[in-house]
């Protein structure tokens, strides 16, 4: 099942082997894995709580 991550990427969710919550440099982000290589990575968020209200909003909508 794909699902909209931006205007210009969709992600087949059937293919992600796992998501992970990472703190980076710029800030706080939701990033997809297909076994070891990551394919994509959501928008920034400020928080922790941000972004996991994110993913499962994400996610139920599949």
């Amino acid at each position: 099942m794909f699902v909209q991550l931006n205007d210009r990427v969709f992600l087949n969710l059937d293919k992600i082997t796992r998501t992970k919550i990472d703190h980076v440099e710029d800030g706080i982000r939701v990033r997809f894995y297909e076994g070891q290589d990551q394919v994509a990575k959501s928008q920034r968020f400020e928080d922790v709580k941000q972004a996991q209200k994110w993913l499962k909003k994400l996610l139920k909508a599949s």
